[in-house]
């Protein structure tokens, strides 16, 4: 195929012909497939592998000395066998088996460097046990100590097992997609590969693959960080400005409302991070501007009754909240206790219930037919306005009076289709958006992965509250694990 011709996109068979079939065994099916199939390591083309790193069983990528290469007749059929012993620095010898001798015999002989492939075994009785590769791959490297047309002079790449090709056949694929690889788009402006001194992208594909040098390896491993979280960043920014053209509705806190009444009730005070996240959210609830904020804190730090008293201030704003959980159970269990938190609030229209108050509603995929409709319609009619449920939030036929706030728990359990999928159900306007997690996210992790939201750590636990203990118990200790139930029976019965 001529060069111009040969892109990304292009199929391998059409490059590297019948090798595409077992690369097509890793899911390796286009030319971009393979670039970035990249290697899981590099031999130094000038210090032998240690061999007393290798384990019986391994399929290994080795690079030695031949020491010597011995042919002789074989015992139970015609021919003659050959066994080459290669040797590391530190002496340490492997033999190569061959069951034929010939086209072999004139390649491996003693002083020659070479890059071997194959399973390690042993064989014969102690103490005379040797380790061994049978009818292994080879490739012999030249005198000035580089190897042959599929390596350049610099580290030798070693790659992930494909079906039946060993590491030199992948590397001699790629040699050919690198030589038949037209000039390819590359994500990153030519004025930021600037300013970060990157190379482009068809170039960085080369210095992965056929490294010079072990820094030009590195430099190319840092140009593809540097592209993925740059591309991440910039969808991110994509995402944020698509939301962020829809405005949504302001929900000030209103004096005397729901949140005010549950503040009172609550039997204890929120501690100084709880009350400047709050602060935070309640500032962003004001603007038209839609909210994108992360809550992240262990568990026990008091994340939902910020996010509880968030949705109170949207509702005394005259919207509507859900909580997307992840799970029914966990659903259920936020059903539960905000309901139990909020008593006569959630109550609204019931005997004994808050004139003033709301109503908690349950979706879930289980429930039974008469209860789920009972809180299709509060949901529908507003008179719920906080609805509680799992993925079955997001289906077609749930509708809301007027959503302001979404709730979702664990981000990382739930994909951007389905969270803006929820974020559609607000009529005209894009609703506020309240992400929680008890998974801790370093601030650098946090700005990349969650680049289109702000962030806000609730890191002290509130006062009074017995601290979290994790235990980590092996499975196959039955007396352990025995005990372990028992922990659990108790922390039941005392109500926990």
């Amino acid at each position: 195929m001529g060069r111009d011709r040969v892109h990304l996109d292009t199929n391998l068979r059409d490059v590297v012909g019948a090798s595409a079939t077992q690369l097509a065994k890793r899911d390796l099916r286009t030319v971009r497939d393979l670039l970035e199939f990249w290697p899981r390591n590099y031999l130094d083309p000038t210090r032998p592998t240690d061999f007393s790193t290798l384990a019986v069983g391994e399929y290994v990528v080795i690079l030695a000395d031949v020491r010597k290469a011995v042919s002789r007749p074989m015992r139970a059929r015609r021919g003659s066998m050959l066994i080459a012993t290669i040797a590391d620095d530190d002496g340490h010898e492997l033999d190569l088996t061959f069951f034929s001798k010939y086209g072999h015999e004139k390649n491996l002989v003693a002083g020659r460097r070479i890059i071997a492939a194959g399973t390690v075994s042993m064989f014969g009785n102690p103490p005379h046990r040797r380790m061994q590769l049978t009818h292994p791959e080879y490739e012999v490297l030249r005198d000035d100590q580089s190897a042959g047309t599929a390596f350049g002079e610099g580290p030798i790449p070693v790659y992930s097992q494909v079906p039946k090709m060993t590491s030199m056949k992948v590397a001699a694929a790629v040699d050919l997609v690198l030589h038949a690889l037209n000039e390819v788009p590359d994500p990153l402006p030519v004025e930021v590969r600037a300013k970060h001194g990157l190379p482009p992208l068809s170039r960085a594909y080369t210095m992965l693959h056929q490294p010079r040098s072990t820094q030009e390896e590195r430099k190319a491993r840092w140009r593809m960080k540097f592209q993925e979280a740059f591309v991440l960043q910039a969808a991110l920014a994509q995402m944020r400005h698509s939301s962020d053209a829809v405005p949504a509705l302001r929900r000030e806190a209103a004096s005397g409302g729901l949140a005010d009444q549950f503040r009172e009730r609550l039997p204890f005070e929120l501690t100084e991070g709880q009350q400047r996240v709050l602060a935070d959210i309640r500032d962003d609830l004001a603007r038209t501007v839609p909210m994108h904020r992360l809550l992240q804190g262990e568990v026990g730090s008091g994340k939902t009754v910020v996010a509880l008293l968030a949705m109170l201030t949207v509702i005394d704003a005259g919207g509507q909240a859900a909580l997307l959980a992840p799970t029914e159970v966990l659903a259920v269990q936020h059903h539960r206790s905000i309901t139990a938190m909020l008593g006569p609030l959630a109550e609204a229209g019931l005997l004994g219930g808050a004139t003033d108050g709301t109503r908690v509603a349950l979706l879930t995929g289980s429930q039974p037919t008469a209860e789920r409709r009972a809180n299709l319609l509060m949901a529908a009619s507003g008179e719920a306005g906080i609805v509680i449920g799992t993925h079955a939030l997001i289906q077609e036929h749930v509708q809301f009076a007027e959503l302001g706030l979404v709730v979702v728990d664990e981000q990382h359990r739930f994909g951007v289709e389905q969270r803006d999928a929820l974020r559609s159900k607000a009529d005209g306007h894009s609703p506020h958006t309240l992400v929680m997690t008890a998974t801790p996210i370093p601030r650098t992790v946090a700005m990349t992965v969650f680049g289109d939201m702000e962030t806000s750590t609730l890191s002290e636990v509130p006062r009074g509250r017995q601290p979290i203990a994790t235990h980590v118990v092996r499975g196959n200790q039955p007396t352990w694990v025995g005990r372990t139930w028992e922990r659990v029976a108790e922390a039941v019965a005392r109500g926990g």
